[in-house]
């Protein structure tokens, strides 16, 4: 098995690996942020994080017909300019506050912005270029530990946007974000032939979440997306503070 992991460990992560795919299948996000706290419980999640961020470009594929048309090209590409931006700095911040600390300080801050969206609060003003540029350098700085999707999860559901756009511009954002986050973890050296490996072996796996999750959103209303979709970043802040205290 790549990354002398155990069978158990192996079976275990590919279970965890059906769920987080289904949930992206179904929400647009989501996906990395659940299977790499999950895979903290059983191993060292650090090689892990380039399978995930692979992982999540083949997902695209898989989804691209789907999504086509629907996709909020402006918002992608002023996000991706801020997370360019700030991805060559991320791995730097991290190394210098410290994983852990980057994210307690995410999870709390996307729990206390999930908390105010579950009272049904939105944003009343359009938000320009800079405002989705400023998301996309947040975004870039939190995605070297592996969460770079949810500031923008929560930025976008602050914001009346259709169930459809909103899921189709988080999966092609976050297809970008990790195609140019990708190469940095190559340059050091997290990038192994057993991430090759470990992504061939989740390929059939991924196949199978992502299409039980999109059937899933083709029957949901507006109303039911939105709370989901409040209720996962209120999820994943509370999964992602409880990785480190247990830790502690």
């Amino acid at each position: 098995m790549p990354f002398d992991l155990g069978p158990g460990t192996a079976a275990a992560l590919a279970i965890a690996l059906l769920g987080a795919a289904y949930v992206r299948g179904y929400s647009g996000f989501g996906f990395s942020a659940i299977f790499i706290a999950f895979a903290a419980l059983v191993t060292n999640p650090l090689p892990l994080i380039p399978v995930v961020f692979a992982c999540e470009v083949l997902m695209t594929v898989f989804q691209a017909r789907q999504i086509r048309g629907h996709v909020d090209w402006r918002r992608v590409l002023w996000m991706l300019t801020g997370a360019a931006i700030a991805l060559p700095f991320s791995v730097t911040v991290i190394l210098s506050v410290g994983e852990e600390t980057a994210r307690v300080t995410i999870s709390a801050v996307i729990l206390i912005m999930s908390l105010v969206l579950l009272t049904g609060w939105t944003l009343r003003t359009r938000i320009g270029p800079v405002g989705h540029g400023g998301v996309g350098v947040l975004s870039g700085m939190c995605n070297s530990a592996g969460i770079g999707g949810l500031p923008v999860a929560a930025f976008m559901s602050a914001q009346p946007i259709e169930a459809a756009i909103f899921r189709a511009t988080m999966i092609v954002y976050l297809t970008g974000l990790d195609m140019i986050t990708l190469p940095l973890l190559w340059a050091g050296g997290l990038v192994t032939w057993d991430t090759a490996i470990a992504v061939g072996l989740a390929f059939p796996i991924l196949g199978l979440g992502i299409w039980l999750g999109s059937r899933q959103f083709l029957s949901a209303s507006p109303s039911t997306f939105r709370r989901f979709a409040v209720m996962l970043l209120l999820a994943l802040a509370v999964l992602g503070l409880l990785r480190v205290f247990l830790r502690m």
